[in-house]
């Protein structure tokens, strides 16, 4: 295959890691083309939270003090069961001295916005429904549910967990069911038991129940419940929230029931064993499409904010070979991606366990584990890698200072 220098590349999504690309390749020269199935850009509703490497990520691309405006800083991870009996706490508030920024919640419409405002000139087309691709050795031509194309010299599938992009290349993806079903909401609240920086998890019997404040007046639960795939929720889904949940402690009921019934939203959790390869010739993939990793460790939009930097940084310093480029990117994020994957699934199938004997089983295991092998496996495995993006060079801004 012939190489020539990448000037125009698409991207196929228009998700936090789509946007996140688009503008890290900006910021690199490059032309950008964000395609967009829905017909207009929307940020999918509910919260993020955002780890210490995600907001690093945030901080290279120049958008750090914009989120942490709004994002309210969190200082404790709390864990307890469904009676509200501390499992564990996490000074995560401790990050800031040792990394120079916070763990975050954030709303995703929020932190969707912050990036789409950064992005230069009309980037986005909307109504882009991609149905496939055609490679040569010149670039990409990208194929659309209504007839029409797009060509580009590279090609990115930023276009989650059901993506065509990766079904175009390695045909259907093996995804899997973990068991367990989420239901996420936001109530317009305030409420003593949640201050400021708030995050609990809490354990039940084939159940959890999480929740933090993502803005003032404003917290992000969800729900998560062992079940069958493909359900849908009829009328009442708030009061068959209320009854899953009666009698747990601290706020849950108090969340529930502030919560506009419209608000909730219901979906599967997926994910998919790591993958060996992401890519073909001028194209490949990123964030879910990649590497869908399920809510369990806060990780998801933290990857694929950091894909799209490594992608930006590998492309800008591939000379003539942008095919190159690609292949050494998947190499780098394959080896990150893969034990967080893996260690995710692991926990959520942890969470589900409903046998009494295996959740007493837990509750000792993260009695006597949670606060310290746990915890510094998280910070070395998820946070502190986020150092790379504080050493580099020309760093979009150079504080002195921490963030926060």
């Amino acid at each position: 295959m012939a190489i020539g220098r990448a000037r125009r590349i698409l991207i196929a999504g228009g998700g936090i890691g789509g946007l996140a690309a688009a503008l890290a390749l900006q910021r690199r020269g490059f032309e950008t083309v964000v395609l967009e199935r829905a017909e207009e850009l929307r940020d999918g509703g509910a919260g993020l939270h955002i780890w210490t490497n995600g907001v690093l990520a945030l901080d290279y691309l120049g958008l750090a003090e914009q989120v942490l405006a709004v994002a309210p800083a969190q200082q404790t991870a709390h864990f307890s069961t469904w009676r509200n009996e501390v499992l564990g706490a996490w000074p995560i508030g401790d990050f800031v001295a040792r990394y120079g920024a916070p763990t975050i919640a954030v709303e995703r419409s929020v932190l969707h916005g912050i990036l789409r405002e950064a992005l230069e000139g009309p980037v986005v087309r909307t109504g882009a429904h991609v149905v496939g691709f055609d490679q040569d050795a010149e670039g990409v031509t990208v194929r659309f549910a209504d007839g029409g194309s797009e060509r580009g010299d590279l090609l990115i599938g930023a276009d989650g967990i059901h993506g065509a992009v990766r079904d175009c290349m390695f045909g259907p993806a093996r995804n899997r069911f973990s068991g367990y079903i989420a239901w996420r909401g936001r109530a317009p609240m305030e409420h003593p038991e949640i201050p400021s920086g708030t995050f609990n998890a809490m354990f039940g019997p084939g159940t959890r129940f999480t929740y933090y404040d993502v803005a003032p007046g404003l917290v992000h639960w969800m729900s998560v419940a062992n079940g069958k795939p493909g359900g849908r929720d009829e009328p009442g889904v708030r009061d068959m929230l209320l009854r899953r949940h009666e009698g747990w402690g601290g706020p849950v009921a108090d969340i529930l029931r502030a919560t506009p019934e419209e608000w909730i939203l219901r979906g599967d959790v997926e994910g998919r064993k790591p993958e060996r390869q992401w890519g073909q010739g001028r194209v490949t993939l990123l964030g879910d499409a990649a590497h869908p990793i399920t809510f369990n460790i806060g990780q998801g939009a933290c990857q694929a904010l950091e894909d799209a930097l490594v992608l930006a940084e590998h492309l800008a310093g591939s000379g003539s070979d942008p095919v190159a480029a690609l292949r050494a990117y998947e190499a780098e994020r394959r080896k990150r991606t893969a034990p967080l994957q893996n260690i995710a699934w692991r926990i959520g199938q942890m969470g589900a366990v409903e046998n009494p004997l295996l959740i007493k089983a837990r509750e000792a295991f993260m009695r006597k584990n949670w606060n310290t092998k746990a915890f510094a496996a998280a910070e070395k495995g998820q946070v502190a890698y986020g150092t790379r993006w504080a050493k580099k060079p020309g760093r979009r801004p150079e504080p002195a200072e921490p963030l926060w």
